[in-house]
């Protein structure tokens, strides 16, 4: 169902709600949950398609049962779960994938990682525990960061990781132990949106046919 080759994203927020008891109309005061959502909209959608090449982790330390790990993917073939849309239609709405992330925290069973729907993935697991097993893993992993290396002069492989926060940034604990286990890459000098960094990292790899 999944290629074999897969970039991946892994988006922290501070203040999301781990819990499924948010409002999908009012998603800035469910812990800015619409940061999340166009992150998710921006790794998976393209005109007219979907990418199957891209795994998204949405890590959330909002109340009131932090942390939690949402893991998803999506297949070209059958759309964004449990939306009830065909994907080709392009009838996805924020408040679509905010029904998905909501129903996936709802799915939630203590002490395991539970497929709530084809492809989802949910779990109690910290940010730097996500990040240190894909290490473990071999995985390539990059820090977005204003000062690191242009990501157009960077190697990159095709089994990449790129981590990149909400507009409170990534939590400065975790930061050094980050830095000593990823690769500090750059878009530039301006600050973008997480949904805008996603869509220029995406664009960088498949312009390089990664």
């Amino acid at each position: 169902m999944y290629c074999f080759s897969m970039r991946e994203f892994v988006y922290f927020s501070q203040s999301a709600r781990t819990s499924g008891n948010f409002d999908v109309n009012n998603l800035m005061n469910a812990g800015r949950m619409d940061i999340a959502i166009h992150v998710l909209i921006s790794s998976f959608f393209l005109s007219h398609n979907t990418r199957e090449d891209v795994r998204l982790h949405l890590i959330f330390y909002g109340m009131p049962d932090p942390p939690k790990h949402i893991e998803i993917m999506v297949s070209r073939k059958e759309g964004m779960p449990e939306t009830g849309k065909k994907v080709e239609s392009l009838d996805i709405s924020k408040k679509d994938v905010a029904g998905l992330i909501k129903k996936i925290l709802y799915k939630y069973k203590p002490g395991k990682k539970t497929e709530v729907f084809e492809g989802c993935f949910v779990e109690k697991k910290s940010f730097l525990k996500v990040i240190e097993e894909m290490q473990k893993e071999g995985k390539e992993i990059f820090l977005l960061d204003k000062k690191g290396e242009d990501i157009r002069e960077a190697e990159i492989s095709g089994d990449c990781v790129f981590i990149l926060g909400d507009h409170q940034g990534l939590p400065k604990k975790e930061l050094r132990r980050l830095k000593n286990i990823t690769k500090p890459v750059s878009l530039g000098s301006r600050m973008y949106f997480a949904s805008h960094v996603v869509t220029i990292v995406n664009n960088e790899l498949d312009r390089r046919g990664i």
